[in-house]
């Protein structure tokens, strides 16, 4: 086996690997909407980190092969189709195109030199194309079933934004943090280190990071979830009013004072240390 097959073996196999971490982040929800759309673990990083790593491609390619899973997870929303130009613009706007889109990081690894930064911009705009995916899935296709008729546009970008949002926020955090912590452009991924920084403000920062994440997810689930009046499918503002927000300002005063404490902790250590 010659330098080329072996690596072609290497990226099949990282390839592999990083699709079936896609897929079971996908079914970890960290909420789940009623009528379809869900949050997640950053189910699409791992598409991310391989569409930057190894170009449109092989990225697309990956993408495409989760999004045909993602089809075979949900095949019962096929259930409530019986035209074939139904089923086909189901298959195509709320899994093929959706997710396949997400091969565009990879364009922007040639654009964008800083890694982090051009992780970050190529999720986010692959997000924001998945959104309108769902968006004109929701307002074509289910539209006078789980979508009502009337207005069935302004529904659909209100209703997909309610889980694309917090979703998007997540992912693009994600990639914003592993493409600051590894460096993708080596065979095998190394921890990129900083010189100014310590191991134990490092690892401070990093909990920073996490403790904001924590309370954006946490206070995104408690306060969207009450936007959605589900009988009528509509989004709503009073809503508002059924907002625990006793536990939405728990959660974020806690998770904000933890980073606060860690992010002034690891300044002081920055000081010292120089």
């Amino acid at each position: 086996m010659n330098t080329k097959q072996k690596r072609g073996l290497m990226v099949l196999t990282e390839c592999s690997i990083m699709i079936a971490l896609s897929t079971v982040l996908s079914i970890v929800k960290i909420f789940e909407m009623p009528y379809g759309g869900s949050i997640t673990l950053a189910s699409m990083l791992p598409i991310v980190i391989l569409a930057f790593r190894h170009g449109v491609g092989v990225g697309s390619g990956s993408a495409l092969v989760a999004s045909l899973i993602q089809l075979l997870l949900g095949l019962k929303n096929f259930s409530y189709f019986t035209t074939w130009q139904s089923i086909i613009a189901l298959a195509l706007f709320d899994y093929v195109l959706a997710f396949t889109v997400f091969g565009v990081v990879g364009f922007f690894k040639r654009i964008i030199k800083q890694q982090a930064i051009s992780m970050t911009v190529g999720a986010a705009l692959a997000s924001l194309i998945r959104y309108l995916c769902h968006v004109i899935s929701g307002a074509t296709i289910w539209a006078g079933l789980s979508i009502p008729d009337e207005a069935a546009i302004a529904y659909s970008l209100s209703y997909n934004a309610t889980y694309m949002i917090p979703e998007t926020i997540i992912l693009v955090l994600c990639a914003a943090y592993v493409g600051s912590s590894l460096d993708f452009s080596k065979t095998i991924p190394v921890r990129i280190k900083s010189e100014k920084l310590d191991t134990v403000a490092s690892y401070c920062y990093i909990g920073a990071g996490f403790s904001v994440l924590g309370a954006l997810i946490a206070d995104t689930v408690l306060v969207f979830s009450k936007l959605q009046n589900y009988e009528s499918g509509e989004l709503f503002g009073a809503g508002i009013a059924s907002v625990n927000w006793l536990a939405v300002g728990i959660v974020s005063g806690v998770c904000f004072l933890c980073a606060a404490a860690l992010f002034i902790f690891a300044r002081r250590r920055t000081k010292i240390s120089a």
